[in-house]
């Protein structure tokens, strides 16, 4: 085993002992959380080698690093999570790897999303990006719209041909309310859930939690935890 390999299998059995714990804390089965490993800015070297160690979901959110990276590891089993702002020009290269779009956060960008599923005969799973630092309908400083918007858009996507509605998803905000109280934004974030849940069932995962609150958002209820440095380390700067 490689150095790098070792390296990334130690710390990967750091993050499941955190969730198995937080899990064990809050009540719940280990099998109730995913764990997606988020390898923006990592080589496709570092994604196989965590495929080999075992490793199922990961997520990026820069198409212009994701798209190279993903065809580079095509014949991998993996589910390939989209979890940046997404702009319409760059949803064709997207929907070319991306099962999982969970930014969606307009209804410009779900029509994009659909006419490309429809094309290429895809079905994407879609998420709604909340943004709890925002006003009830207003969008938030990194994305997402207003817990006011939550209906309206996940009835588009529910009846977008190609797309899935399949949940909720939010980062931990930096302003408003809930900054600094990340597991009251994930509480939140869950109330939503079964709101949305109450017109569409399946509507089921909730994407929160990250290396630094992956704990809060297990306990909140998150179905789908993103963490990067934790599994990866941190990333030297450039020059």
């Amino acid at each position: 085993m490689t150095d790098r390999k070792a390296q990334l299998a130690e710390n990967l059995a750091k993050v499941e002992e955190r969730i198995t714990a937080a899990c064990t804390a809050a009540g719940r089965k280990r099998e109730e959380v995913t764990l997606i490993v988020v390898t923006k800015t990592y080589p496709a070297s570092d994604v196989r080698m965590l495929s080999e160690i075992g490793v199922r979901h990961v997520a990026e959110n820069r198409d212009q690093d994701a798209a190279p990276k993903a065809a580079e590891c095509s014949d991998l089993p993996l589910s390939w999570h989209f979890v940046g702002q997404l702009q319409t020009n760059k949803v064709r290269s997207v929907v070319g790897y991306a099962d999982f779009v969970q930014s969606v956060d307009r209804s410009k960008l779900v029509t994009a999303l659909s006419k490309e599923a429809v094309r290429t005969e895809r079905e994407v799973g879609c998420l709604v990006q909340v943004a709890l630092d925002a006003e009830e309908s207003g969008r938030g400083e990194r994305g997402g719209v207003g817990p006011g918007g939550i209906e309206e858009l996940g009835e588009l996507i529910a009846r977008a041909p190609g797309l899935r509605l399949d949940g909720l998803m939010t980062v931990a905000p930096l302003t408003g309310p809930y900054a600094g109280r990340q597991q009251a934004a994930f509480e939140r974030l869950m109330d939503l859930s079964t709101v949305l849940r109450r017109a569409h069932p399946a509507a089921n995962m909730v994407s929160a939690g990250m290396s630094t609150d992956l704990e809060q958002a297990v306990a909140a209820g998150a179905t789908h935890v993103r963490v990067g440095t934790a599994v990866l380390g941190v990333r030297p700067r450039l020059g």
